[in-house]
């Protein structure tokens, strides 16, 4: 397993950040480099159920690990679901990552905001996270400087 991080400054404030990261409206716009239609349902709860879907439904089912709004939220993936809604957290090929860790860290900076991302992701996805997470959250950063 790898970790890699990635790192904006955004001349917005943290809320207007996280808005953009996890608004209905936003989330697919900066998300549409790992997958396009990309969708987040979640019910915003630690321990509860987070789903990164497609536009059939398949994706990750994760949790909120941890949850400080706006500074930072932990996501821990947990398996995959299926266009018709089963989960799969028990397979031996889920057993390999499942409990990586994706986090977001919102931080004050000299008046604007440090955006860091952490991801723990095996080798062979290294260069769709970097492709995803450099495209995204150049996104992000745009639109969180147009909202002032």
């Amino acid at each position: 397993m790898e970790t890699l991080s990635y790192e904006t400054v955004i001349n917005a404030s943290k809320e207007k950040i996280w808005e953009v990261l996890w608004g209905t409206e936003t989330y697919g716009e900066w998300t549409q480099f790992f997958a396009p239609g990309s969708q987040m349902k979640s019910d915003w709860k630690v321990g509860g159920k987070t789903y990164f879907v497609n536009t059939e439904g398949e994706g990750m089912v994760s949790t909120i690990d941890s949850m400080e709004k706006p500074d930072q939220i932990i996501f821990k993936h947990l398996g995959m679901v299926d266009k018709n809604g089963k989960e799969d957290t028990e397979s031996m090929e889920i057993k390999q990552w499942s409990g990586c860790f994706e986090k977001y860290i919102l931080i004050d900076y000299d008046g604007r905001t440090k955006l860091h991302v952490e991801v723990q992701t095996e080798k062979s996805w290294e260069d769709h996270m970097n492709n995803g997470f450099t495209k995204g959250l150049e996104v992000v950063k745009n639109r969180a400087e147009s909202l002032h």
